[in-house]
């Protein structure tokens, strides 16, 4: 008998060094696989979470991602929720164009994580911190 009853394996990943990215990508992968995310679905995730990861030590220096399984229209997915006190971002429209970067990089974590996962949130305040929600949903059409 198969239980519908909303599975909670919410995981908290602090964000202190690059250490902790490669913590976040494992936790990805393991939680993508138990909710049956296809290989090419969980890489595609493993490398949108590595990205805002970054992202948090780059701009914020530390933050916490946290990991939930999810259900939406009967499909499993992976929630990941990634937050930081740091600066926020001043101008999210140019933040989320490919090519557009504060710190001299190839400008392409934000949109590209976008890619790569179903859903995509963001928010940011300036002074108080910014917030990524990456949703990806087994037998999705996206990679």
């Amino acid at each position: 008998m198969m239980s519908h009853a909303p599975i909670d394996m919410r995981l908290r990943v602090p964000m202190h060094d690059e250490s902790d990215v490669v913590v976040a990508r494992r936790r990805t992968r393991e939680l993508a696989l138990q909710q049956g995310l296809s290989a090419a679905q969980t890489e595609a995730l493993a490398t949108a979470v590595t990205e805002i990861a970054r992202n948090i030590l780059v701009h914020a220096g530390s933050g916490e991602l946290f990991f939930a399984a999810g259900e939406k229209a009967s499909r499993r997915g992976v929630i990941v929720t990634a937050r930081d006190h740091g600066p926020g971002i001043a101008h999210i429209e140019q933040a989320m164009q490919d090519g557009f970067s504060t710190r001299g990089s190839l400008g392409f974590g934000l949109p590209g994580a976008r890619r790569l996962v179903d859903e995509f949130e963001l928010e940011s305040t300036l002074g108080i911190g910014t917030t990524v929600t990456l949703r990806k949903w087994a037998g999705a059409e996206s990679g």
